[in-house]
């Protein structure tokens, strides 16, 4: 995911440059770009910034090196991950940066040794996958000048962190809908980690819609999950023997969704005759699960792409807005629902 100089990249910076620019002495610039002691941490940190900033090489090298832009997951999963990662590369790409990525920490934050791993790395910026960052993390990152954003966060971050995330619970009334029309009215949901935001969202964007149509939850079909492929075919399971079966199951993720397959092909059911299935995510494989996954498209990788596209305009204008950018869901319907037969 490296990027090489492209014809419009500016020229090489020179360590007078890098002096005049943060005003201090070329000697100063040479012990900082060789780590020798002797410079205060403030006008290190300041050196280093414009090091990192303008790609500056040693003199012999026959290249710019490319700043980095670091994604950080706290796991990396087949295809939600990878919709990130795509969205995030295109950008740096394209913007002369290289893309690094980093796995550390649960849902909520890095591991607590990762700010020792970025300030070593010194990444032009940082996309985090996560909840928010400790004061601690942030305090560092600020004083070194490397902004970060968070994308799709797990829970609701700090008023002064900038995070990209999607319309989940307007995903989850989408869903909802949908399986109305059909006729449906047992429905089951195979709910998320409910310490994570977007489930909370998916589930009462469920919730609404129900109300809204007047149709009554059955809050034994509501099982808890934590979004992956086992507790789609556990949930599923225990919804199908239960004595008065849903007709329709809302998996609050694709993975989730394939779990709820396996579960009905465990209890001899086909998809979509005998059960309607929504996922939420559209990832790469929901269109070639089979059937093809109805579900709600989630916009992982412009969530990702607009971040990055954030961490440019750090670099070109030298500021990042504290800002929450909910991006829209949308309802694809291919093969997994059908309307309830009487």
């Amino acid at each position: 995911m490296n990027a090489a100089q492209g014809p419009d990249r500016p020229e090489r910076a020179t360590l007078a440059t890098i002096a005049s620019d943060a005003d201090v002495s070329m000697a100063t610039v040479s012990k900082v770009l060789n780590g020798r002691p002797g410079v205060a941490h403030e006008t290190r940190d300041r050196v280093q910034s414009l090091l990192q900033a303008r790609g500056y090489s040693k003199p012999g090298s026959d290249r710019l090196v490319a700043p980095l832009v670091e994604i950080v997951f706290n796991e990396l999963e087949d295809g939600w991950s990878l919709e990130l990662l795509r969205g995030a590369e295109e950008v740096v790409r394209e913007s002369g940066m290289s893309l690094v990525v980093t796995k550390s920490g649960d849902r909520h934050a890095p591991a607590a040794d990762w700010i020792e791993g970025v300030i070593k790395r010194r990444p032009f910026g940082v996309i985090l996958v996560l909840s928010d960052l400790a004061a601690e993390p942030k305090r560092q990152l600020r004083r070194r000048n490397i902004p970060f954003v968070l994308v799709d966060p797990s829970g609701e971050p700090a008023a002064d962190v900038p995070s990209i995330g999607s319309a989940n619970w307007s995903g989850g009334v989408l869903a909802t809908k949908h399986l109305l029309s059909l006729g449906h009215r047992d429905i089951g949901v195979i709910a998320g980690p409910q310490d994570v935001t977007s489930a909370r969202a998916r589930l009462s964007g469920f919730r609404s819609a129900m109300a809204d149509a007047g149709v009554p939850v059955r809050e034994e079909l509501i099982i808890p999950g934590n979004y992956h492929l086992d507790s789609g075919v556990e949930g599923g399971l225990q919804m199908l023997s239960d004595s008065k079966p849903p007709t329709a199951i809302f998996a609050t993720n694709d993975l989730q969704a394939l779990g709820v397959y396996e579960a009905a092909r465990t209890k001899g059911l086909v998809v979509p005759d005998d059960l309607s299935v929504v996922g939420f995510d559209d990832v790469h494989f929901s269109a070639w699960s089979g059937p093809p996954l109805t579900t709600i498209h989630n916009p992982l990788s412009k969530m990702a792409a607009e971040a990055a596209r954030l961490l440019v305009r750090f670099r070109d204008e030298n500021q990042l807005d504290s800002i929450r950018r909910d991006l829209a869901t949308s309802l694809i319907v291919r093969k997994s629902t059908a309307p309830l037969k009487l």
